[in-house]
C-alpha cells in the first residue's frame, strides 16, 4: 500500500468503485483522512487508505510485462489488461508468468504456422507475449539443461484452458515432431486424444460451453535429440455426480448429445431417440450448444477414436456402454410388497430390457440387482429388499460407476496406444486442472477443486518468492528480511493427520450410523479454533473455509456419499459376469483374498494421493505458469467486467504474487529510467558528468529515501518510495508550470496589444485598397470587352476557313481513293480469272499424267503376258520335237528349269517392288505440288490483304509518304518470288522422278530380253548342260549390282525429297508472315472505305459537286488524289502478278443510311450521303465513289472549338 502522505491535491488516483471496482481521478481537496475525487463523470469523497496513485505516464496501450508498471498494486494491473483487451492483445507477462484473456472470438492469426516459426528460438521477452513463447522457453530449457519442464494451466470455467493447453501441445508438437514409421505418429495420437477426452469429460456448464469436468496432466516425453518419443495422461477426480444430476442452464457430458445425434442407423440399433426423453439428459431444458453440430462432433470423435488407437469394435463397445447409461436412467420403480420396489410400468421394463441387452446381461438379474442387496452373516444369507428410493439411488450409483469405469478405461486405452518411452530422461508436462470455484452450492468436488488450487497455489507462491530472490541474489542486495506470505496453515486444515478435515471424513464413513449432520457437528468441535474455518450461523451442516482466494461456504449433505469409493457387490457381479467382454473389462472379478485384506478406500483419500503425487513431479521440474482470465459471464467479445476479472486475478494467485512483490522491492528501475524520470529532481547532478549509479544515489541521498537497495544494474524501490519521488516531482513539474504560465501570460497580453494596433493600420489601409481595387476592376473589364471582340471576330474567320480547307481535303481524298478502288477492282478480276485457268491446266495435266501413268503400266503388263506366252509355245514345240531325249534328260532338264522359274520370279518382285517404292516416290511431290498450290492460294488471299493494308497506308498519308507505300509494296513481293524458286525446285524433282521412271522403265526392256535369253539357253540345254549354272550365276550378280543401282538412287531421290520438304516448309512460314500483312491491309482499306461511307451520309448538308464547281482548288486536290491512288493501284497490280495462284476476296459492300447510324458507328467513323452530281462537268462521278476511307489533314483550328475537338479525338482513336 502506497503511504497516504504520497497523495496531494492534483495526484491523479485510482479509487474504489462498487460497480467498476476502480475508478481513476484527480484529488481536487483533502480533508482529514477523507479525499475529494474529481472523476469524469462524478466527484466522489474517498478515504486515503483505500485510493492508489496511478501513473499518468503510462503507455496508452499499456505494457507487455506488468513488472515495468511503476505502480504495482490490482488497480494498475486491472486497468493494463482491459487497456490490451480492447486492441486484442489477450497475453501479458507478470515476469515470467502468462497471463491469457480469452477473447470469447476466433483470432487464427495469433496461431497459424508463420507464428511457430517466429516464436520458435526467439529470447523470451524479446517479442510480444505468447502462449507459444512459453512453450518455447520449456522446450529450450529441456533441451539446453536437460532438465524436465512442466506448464500450468489454471484459470476458472471458461477462461480458455482448454484451448491454452491444445495450442501448447500443438506447439511442442510442432517442435519435436516424429513421424512414425507405421501408424499415427506420436503427438498426432497425443493432439487426437483431446477430441476423445473433451467428449467423455467436458460438459457446458453455467460458466462454460466446453468445460472440462476433470483435471489433466500430459506428459510429453522426448527423447535426447528432442523428438516426442512418448507421452501419458493422467486424469483427477471426475466429476461422476454429473451422470445422474445436472442443474439448469446446464448439460451432461457431451457424448450423451452426440450419441443421440449420430446417424439414423445407430440410434435405430441402440434404441435412442431425442435427448428430451431421457432422465439423465432432459433435467435442464439446454440441449444444444450454439454453433455446435453435435453430428458433425459424433464424426469427429470416431475419426479421433481411430488414430488414437481405439478399434470400431471398442468404439461400438463403448456408445453401447452409454447408450445402456442413457436407457438405466428411465427406469422408474414403484413401491411394492411391504418395503419392496418393483419396475413401475411398461416403458421401464422396455428400458430395463434395453439395458440389459446392451450390457448383456439377465434383465432379472439386473433388476435384482436395483431392487435388492444381499447381505452374508455367519451363518446364512438375507436378501433385502429396497424401498423405491433406495432402488433409484442403487440405479444412479450404477451409472456412475459403470461412467467412471468407462472414463478410466478411455485413459488407459489412449496411454497404451500413445505408449510411453522407458528411455526418455526429459520431459514437458502440461497440466489443465479446474481454478478456483465457489458456487451458491458448493459441495464434494468444489472442496476437492479448492483444496488442489490451495496446493497449487502454495507451489506458486514459493515459484515467486523463489524468482524474487534471484533476482535479488543477481543485483547483490540485502534480501534476508523479507517475509514469504504462505498458506500452509489452509492445507493442514483440509489434509494433516489425523485431524484434517479428510481424515475427520474418512473416519466418518467408516462408521455406518455417521450422517453429514454428525460429520458436520465432529468438524465444528475440532476447528472451532482455527482462523481458516469459520461456523455459519443459521446452518446447521454447513461449514465455511477462508481459502486464500475468499471464503466458500461447504454444504455437507452429500460429502459421506460421494467419499465412498466402492462397488456394490450385486453390480460387480452382474457386469463381471457380462457376455460383453469389453463390459466384463471395466468390472473385473475380485478374488475373495483381495476383498477380505482390502482396507476402506475413500475418493478423498485416493485425490489426495494422487495430487501429492502430482506435486512431486511439478517439484521434480521446472515450472511456467499460465493464468487464464475471464473477462465476462456472458462469453461475448470485447466486454470487459473489472469486478469478475479482479475475483479471478485474486483467485488465480497473481494478486497473491503481488503481495509477495509487495513485500520486498515492488519497484524495479534501471539507472537510465530512473534518471530520465527523476533526474529533475536534482538538476546540478544532471548538469555535472557523473556516472548513472553515483548520479542515482545523490538523487536518492537529496530526497532523503531509506530502505531502498541499489544493484549492479537496477535501483529498488520499497513500496510507496516511487510515489514519494513522484510525488515530489509533481511539486517540482508544479511549480515549473507556474513560472512557465506567469510569462506565458504576460506574452499574450503583450501580443494581443500588439495585434490589436497592427488591426487599425490594416482597417486603413484595407479601404484605400478597395477604392483602387473597384477603378482596376472597371478599367478590366473594358479591356477584356475589346479582346472578346478581337477573338469572336477571328473565331468566325478561322471557321470559315477551316470549313473550307476540310471540304478541299475530304473531295482530295475521296477522288483518289475512288480511282485507286475502281483500278484494283479490275486488276483482282483480271487476276482471279488466271488463276482460274491455272488451276484447271493444273489439273488436266495432272490427270492425262496420271492415265498415262496407268496405261503404260497396263501395256507392260499386256506386253509381257504376251511374251511368256510365245516362249512357252516356242519351249513346248521344242520339247515335242526333242520328246525321245526327255526321258533320258528329265533329271539333268528340271533343275535347270526351276533355276530360271526362281530367278525370273525373284527378278519380277525385286521389279515390282521398286517401280512400287519409285511411284510412292513420284506421287509425294506431285501431293506436295497440289499442297503447293493450295497453300499459294492462300498466299494470294494474304496478298490481297496486304496489299489493302497498303493501300490504307497510303491514303491515310496521300502526300507525305508515297515513297514509304512502294517500298513496302516491293518488300511484300520477296516471299511471293521465294515460293517461285520453291516451286522451280519442286518442278525440277519432279522432272528427276520422271528420269527415274524412265530408268525404270529401262529396266523392264531388260528384263524382258533377259528373259529371252533365258528361252534361248534353255533350248541349248540338251547340249550344254555344264555351262549353264554358270551363265544364270553372271545374270543374277548382274541384276544385283543394277538392283544396288538403283536403290542408291532411291535413296538419292529422297533425300532432295526431303531437302525440297524443308525448303517449302520454311517458305511457307515466311509466306505466312505475309500473309498476316495483307490481311490487315485489307481489313484497314475495307475500314477506311466503311468510315469514309459514314463520313459523307453524316454531312449530308455538305454539297460536295457544288464546291468542286464553285473552287478550283478543290478540283485540283480531287486530281491529285486521283493519281495517288493510281500509283497505289499500280503497286498493288505489281504485288498481285507476282503470286502464282489467289483466290479472289470478295467483299460486301453495304451503307447504312439510317438516321441513326452515327450512334452506332465509333468515334472515328463518319458516313456522307452520296450527293448527286448538280452540273454536266461531274455527271460521271458515281454516288458511291465517296464512299472511301479518309483521313484528317487538317491541324488548324475551326471555328467551333467543341465539334473540332470531337472530330479530331475521333480520327486520332482510329488511326
Amino acid at each position: 500500500m502506497e503511504t497516504r502522505e504520497n497523495i496531494a491535491v492534483g495526484t491523479h488516483i485510482w479509487a474504489a468503485d462498487p460497480e467498476l471496482a476502480f475508478i481513476d481521478g484527480i484529488v481536487v481537496n483533502i480533508k482529514g483522512e477523507a479525499a475529494e475525487i474529481q472523476t469524469s463523470e462524478k466527484t466522489v469523497v474517498a478515504n486515503l487508505s483505500k485510493i492508489y496513485p496511478k501513473d499518468v505516464e503510462t503507455p496508452a496501450g499499456g505494457v507487455d510485462d506488468m513488472t515495468k508498471l511503476s505502480y504495482l498494486h490490482e488497480p494498475a494491473v486491472l486497468h493494463n489488461l482491459a487497456t490490451r483487451y480492447e486492441i486484442n492483445e489477450i497475453y501479458t507477462y507478470s515476469g515470467n508468468i502468462l497471463i491469457a484473456v480469452n477473447p470469447f472470438q476466433g483470432l487464427p492469426h495469433l496461431y497459424d504456422t508463420y507464428m511457430m516459426k517466429k516464436y520458435k528460438g526467439a529470447p523470451f521477452g524479446e517479442l510480444s507475449p505468447h502462449v507459444f513463447a512459453v512453450a518455447d522457453v520449456a522446450y529450450r530449457e529441456m533441451v539446453n539443461e536437460g532438465k524436465s519442464n512442466s506448464i500450468l494451466v489454471s484459470g476458472e470455467s471458461g477462461s480458455g484452458k482448454t484451448e491454452t493447453t491444445k495450442m501448447l501441445m500443438r506447439y511442442l508438437a510442432y517442435l519435436g515432431g516424429y513421424a512414425a514409421a507405421e501408424g499415427n505418429s506420436v503427438e498426432q495420437q497425443v493432439l487426437e486424444s483431446n477430441p476423445v477426452l473433451e467428449a467423455f469429460g467436458n460438459a457446458k456448464t453455467v460458466k462454460n460451453n466446453n468445460s472440462s469436468r476433470f483435471g489433466k496432466f500430459v506428459e510429453i516425453q522426448f527423447d535426447k535429440h528432442g523428438r516426442i518419443s512418448g507421452a501419458a495422461i493422467r486424469t483427477y477426480l471426475l466429476e461422476r455426480s454429473r451422470v445422474c444430476q445436472i442443474s439448469e442452464t446446464e448439460r451432461n457430458y457431451h457424448c450423451f448429445y452426440l450419441l443421440c445425434a449420430a446417424p439414423p442407423e445407430e440410434i435405430d440399433k441402440y434404441k435412442l431417440g431425442n435427448p428430451k426423453s431421457f432422465h439423465y439428459l432432459n433435467q435442464s431444458n439446454c440441449y444444444e450448444l450454439v454453433g455446435v453440430n453435435d453430428a458433425n462432433e459424433y464424426l469427429a470423435t470416431r475419426r479421433a477414436m481411430d488414430i488414437v488407437g481405439i478399434s470400431k469394435t471398442e468404439q461400438d463397445a463403448i456408445f453401447r456402454v452409454v447408450a445402456a447409461i442413457l436407457h438405466l436412467g428411465n427406469i422408474y420403480f414403484a413401491k411394492g410388497e411391504e418395503d419392496s420396489s418393483v419396475v413401475k410400468d411398461d416403458g421401464s421394463k422396455f428400458h430395463l430390457n434395453m439395458t440389459a441387452e446392451l450390457l448383456m446381461c439377465d434383465p432379472q438379474a439386473l433388476e435384482d440387482a436395483l431392487c435388492k442387496r444381499v447381505m452374508i452373516a455367519a451363518e446364512e444369507i438375507i436378501k433385502r429388499s429396497l424401498d423405491p428410493h433406495g432402488a433409484t439411488v442403487s440405479r444412479d450409483g450404477l451409472a456412475k460407476t459403470l461412467y467412471s469405469r468407462l472414463f478410466d478405461w478411455l485413459v488407459d486405452k489412449i496411454n497404451v496406444s500413445i505408449g510411453q518411452d522407458p528411455h526418455s530422461k526429459s520431459l514437458i508436462g502440461v497440466l489443465d486442472i479446474y481454478g478456483f470455484e465457489s458456487f451458491k452450492t458448493n459441495s464434494f468436488e468444489q472442496f476437492c477443486i479448492n483444496f488442489t488450487n490451495e496446493k497449487l497455489q502454495q507451489h506458486f507462491n514459493q515459484h515467486v518468492f523463489k524468482m524474487e530472490q534471484n533476482e535479488y541474489r543477481e543485483e547483490e542486495i540485502d534480501w534476508s528480511y523479507i517475509e514469504f506470505v504462505d498458506n500452509q496453515d489452509i492445507l493442514d486444515l483440509i489434509e494433516k493427520k489425523p485431524g484434517g478435515i479428510i481424515a475427520l471424513l474418512d473416519e466418518a464413513c467408516m462408521f455406518p450410523k455417521s450422517t453429514h449432520e454428525t460429520f458436520s457437528q465432529k468438524l465444528y468441535q475440532t476447528f472451532k479454533d482455527h482462523k481458516r474455518f469459520i461456523k455459519p450461523k443459521l446452518a446447521r451442516s454447513d461449514f465455511t473455509i477462508v481459502h486464500y482466494a475468499g471464503e466458500v461456504q461447504y454444504q455437507s449433505d452429500q460429502f459421506l456419499d460421494k467419499n465412498k469409493d466402492y462397488v456394490v457387490a450385486e453390480h460387480q457381479h452382474l457386469l463381471s459376469a457380462s457376455n460383453c467382454s469389453f463390459v466384463a473389462g471395466l468390472f473385473p472379478p475380485l478374488s475373495e483374498e483381495t476383498t477380505k485384506s482390502s482396507k476402506f478406500s475413500s475418493i478423498g483419500s485416493r485425490f489426495k494421493l494422487q495430487l501429492q503425487q502430482l506435486m512431486d513431479t511439478l517439484n521434480s521440474t521446472e515450472p511456467h505458469y499460465i493464468r487464464c482470465v475471464k473477462p465476462n459471464t456472458v462469453l461475448k467479445p470485447a466486454i470487459f467486467e473489472n469486478i469478475n476479472v479482479m475475483q479471478q486475478l485474486r483467485s488465480g494467485g497473481v494478486l497473491e504474487a503481488i503481495r509477495i512483490k509487495c513485500a520486498g522491492f515492488p519497484a524495479h528501475r534501471t539507472f537510465i529510467e530512473f534518471l530520465g524520470r527523476f533526474g529533475i529532481l536534482a538538476p546540478e547532478v544532471m548538469r555535472g558528468d557523473y556516472e548513472e549509479k553515483v548520479a542515482c544515489k545523490w538523487i536518492l541521498e537529496k530526497m532523503d529515501l531509506r530502505g531502498y537497495q541499489i544493484g549492479k544494474e537496477k535501483i529498488f524501490l520499497r513500496a510507496g518510495q516511487m510515489a514519494d519521488l513522484d510525488a515530489r516531482r509533481a511539486r517540482v513539474i508544479d511549480g515549473s508550470a507556474k513560472v512557465i504560465q506567469y510569462k506565458i501570460k504576460s506574452r499574450v497580453t503583450r501580443k494581443h496589444y500588439t495585434h490589436m494596433r497592427k488591426a487599425s493600420v490594416c482597417i486603413q489601409t484595407w479601404c484605400r485598397v478597395k477604392l483602387a481595387h473597384k477603378k482596376y476592376t472597371n478599367m478590366k473589364r473594358e479591356a477584356a470587352s475589346i479582346k472578346i471582340q478581337k477573338n469572336l471576330q477571328r473565331l468566325v474567320a478561322r471557321k470559315a476557313y477551316a470549313t473550307i480547307q476540310n471540304a478541299a481535303v475530304i473531295l482530295q481524298t475521296a477522288l483518289r481513293v475512288v480511282a485507286a478502288l475502281n483500278e484494283f477492282k479490275s486488276r483482282r478480276r483480271t487476276r482471279a480469272t488466271v488463276i482460274i485457268q491455272a488451276c484447271w491446266r493444273c489439273h488436266r495435266a495432272c490427270s492425262y499424267h496420271k492415265k498415262l501413268k496407268e496405261a503404260s503400266v497396263f501395256t507392260q503388263s499386256r506386253r509381257r503376258g504376251i511374251t511368256t506366252r510365245r516362249e512357252f509355245r516356242k519351249l513346248k514345240m521344242v520339247s515335242t520335237e526333242n520328246g525321245y531325249l526327255q526321258e533320258s534328260e528329265n533329271k539333268s532338264q528340271k533343275k535347270p528349269e526351276e533355276v530360271t522359274l526362281c530367278l525370273e520370279s525373284e527378278k519380277q518382285s525385286e521389279v515390282s517392288i521398286e517401280i512400287g517404292v519409285l511411284q510412292k516416290a513420284v506421287d509425294k511431290p506431285e501431293k506436295q505440288s497440289e499442297e503447293l498450290s493450295v497453300y499459294l492460294q492462300s498466299e494470294e488471299q494474304l496478298n490481297v490483304s496486304t496489299e489493302k493494308d497498303i493501300l490504307q497506308e497510303a491514303e491515310e498519308k496521300p502526300q507525305e509518304q508515297p515513297e514509304e507505300l512502294t517500298l513496302c509494296l516491293q518488300s511484300e513481293k520477296q516471299p511471293k518470288t521465294e515460293i517461285n524458286e520453291e516451286g522451280q525446285e519442286i518442278t525440277e524433282l519432279q522432272h528427276s522422278f520422271q528420269a527415274v521412271q524412265c530408268k525404270v522403265d529401262e529396266k523392264n526392256a531388260l528384263h524382258v530380253m533377259e528373259s529371252e535369253a533365258a528361252q534361248k539357253a534353255n533350248e541349248s540345254l540338251p547340249a550344254i548342260n555344264i555351262s549353264i549354272p554358270v551363265q544364270e550365276a553372271e545374270k543374277i550378280e548382274t541384276l544385283t549390282a543394277e538392283v544396288e543401282t538403283l536403290k542408291a538412287l532411291l535413296l538419292t531421290e529422297k533425300q532432295r525429297a526431303d531437302y525440297s520438304e524443308r525448303k517449302c516448309a520454311e517458305a511457307w512460314e515466311l509466306s505466312e508472315k505475309r500473309l498476316r500483312k495483307l490481311e490487315e491491309t485489307e481489313r484497314r482499306v475495307y475500314q477506311l472505305q466503311d468510315s469514309l461511307n459514314r463520313l459523307l451520309i453524316g454531312f449530308p448538308c455538305l454539297d460536295i459537286y457544288a464546291l468542286l464547281i464553285k473552287s478550283p482548288v478543290c478540283l485540283r486536290l480531287l486530281y491529285c488524289m486521283s493519281e495517288q491512288f493510281s500509283q497505289l493501284k499500280m503497286i498493288l497490280r505489281s504485288s498481285n502478278s507476282t503470286s502464282t495462284t489467289s483466290v479472289p476476296i470478295v467483299r460486301e459492300e453495304q451503307i447504312d443510311t439510317s438516321d441513326n447510324s452515327d450512334a452506332s458507328s465509333s468515334d472515328s467513323d463518319f458516313t456522307f450521303p452520296a450527293p448527286a452530281p448538280t452540273t454536266n462537268s461531274f455527271s460521271s462521278f458515281k454516288p458511291n465513289s465517296f464512299q472511301l476511307i479518309v483521313q484528317d489533314l487538317s491541324g488548324t483550328e475551326i471555328g467551333c472549338e467543341k465539334w473540332e475537338n470531337d472530330r479530331e479525338g475521333a480520327f486520332d482513336d482510329y488511326f
